[in-house]
């Protein structure tokens, strides 16, 4: 990205990822949900195609583009009505981090596979006790003679039932390591969480007892797992970003339609300034995040970690108070229809509700900006 002009390449992926998600659209997406199934299909064709593999670098498959190409694909597949929560997760996290730290082995068993969307990992940090709070993690995995042995558990993990394995944050003697642990391991076992959100991607709870891991598990040195949770973390705002400003679109894009089609006062309703206007200043508030959201993946993808975490918060917050506001309002200027499944934006509304709490609430990003962007003191 120059001069806030998108790079020619980057334009195109938009247009062929926007085709794309058409091609299934917000009904195919619902209809997976409701009934409990996964957008496997959706999915499979993103790999096939990919995009699901475009920041995975060239030599192991990928596209060799970096996290603000990614965040481009899960937007224009939120923006056509098919937002993939394994997206911020899977390829974004997993494989980067997998990509940055991992032994060579480790790029070559795994690598390949998110390229072409044949492989998914979830990722494991939050836990019932801990919450925000990172610094109380339970979950620990020690070493016996060539192996690691996992104990604790995590709550609230996306996806649990459609990865080949889970990438966990535990705790050993010298610090945080990141595990990788297959979901057929042993000892290793989840309850999913009943959600009201409409969404294929489903929630669980892990349970670690006794895991036998071999010494490979653990992702590159086990000296550097903080470092490496840090990297995993950035894409993630960015992405949850890019989730949140792909949803906006659709709902101001499905908004902005029906109100200049609806004629009860012998006017569209949109030509009403008290529909206009609310409608514009989500607009307004959309693209901004959208600004910032390319800001932080561009500072990511040029190696400035520091820079790249404030904006990747400040996006992600942007972003999470744009899609909850934007949602509402397409909601609001439908009336009743709002609510109905024919016009397909009730579903959304509890999804807009979770980017202002997930992957990491408002008030802890507010923190971090008064801390360390504004420089006051420290308040929890």
């Amino acid at each position: 990205m120059t001069n806030f002009v998108e790079s020619e390449e980057r334009i195109a992926l938009r247009k062929a990822v926007a085709d794309l998600g058409a091609r299934y659209g917000h009904d195919y997406f619902v209809a997976k949900a409701r009934a409990g199934e996964k957008t496997t299909e959706l999915w499979a064709d993103a790999g096939k195609h990919g995009y699901l593999g475009v920041a995975v670098p060239e030599e192991y498959g990928g596209g060799g583009g970096g996290i603000g190409d990614l965040a481009a694909v899960c937007e224009e597949l939120a923006a056509a009505g098919c937002p993939l929560l394994l997206m911020v997760v899977s390829p974004a996290i997993c494989a980067t981090v997998i990509a940055r730290f991992g032994t060579e082995d480790q790029k070559q068993r795994w690598l390949p596979g998110f390229a072409d969307g044949s492989v998914k990992m979830a990722f494991a940090i939050t836990e019932p006790d801990a919450g925000s709070n990172a610094h109380k993690l339970k979950t620990r995995v020690r070493r016996d003679g060539d192996e690691w042995v996992l104990n604790g558990g995590k709550y609230y993990i996306s996806g649990v039932d459609e990865v080949d394995a889970v990438m966990v944050v535990a705790v050993q003697s010298t610090g945080p390591v990141l595990v990788i642990v297959p979901v057929s391991a042993e000892g290793f076992t989840y309850q999913e969480i009943p959600m009201d959100l409409v969404s294929p991607e489903k929630q669980f709870t892990l349970f670690f007892d006794d895991v036998r891991l071999p010494s490979d598990a653990v992702v590159g040195s086990p000296d550097h797992g903080l470092q490496q949770i840090f990297a995993g973390l950035n894409p993630e705002r960015i992405m949850a970003a890019s989730f949140a400003t792909g949803v906006a679109r659709r709902a101001l894009d499905k908004a902005s339609a029906y109100a200049r089609e609806r004629n009860v006062w012998d006017a569209p309703i949109g030509a009403h300034q008290g529909l206009a206007h609310p409608l514009a200043q989500r607009a307004i508030e959309t693209e901004l995040a959208r600004v910032m959201t390319q800001k932080a993946a561009a500072l990511y993808d040029a190696g400035l970690d520091r820079e790249a975490g404030e904006a990747a918060n400040m996006a992600k917050y942007a972003a999470g108070e744009a899609v909850a506001g934007a949602v509402d309002q397409a909601i609001q200027v439908h009336g009743g229809n709002g609510l109905s499944a024919e016009f397909g934006l009730a579903s959304l509304l509890a999804a807009s509700r979770v980017s202002r709490i997930a992957p990491v609430s408002r008030e802890m990003i507010l923190n971090f900006v008064a801390q360390h962007t504004l420089k006051l003191p420290r308040s929890y």
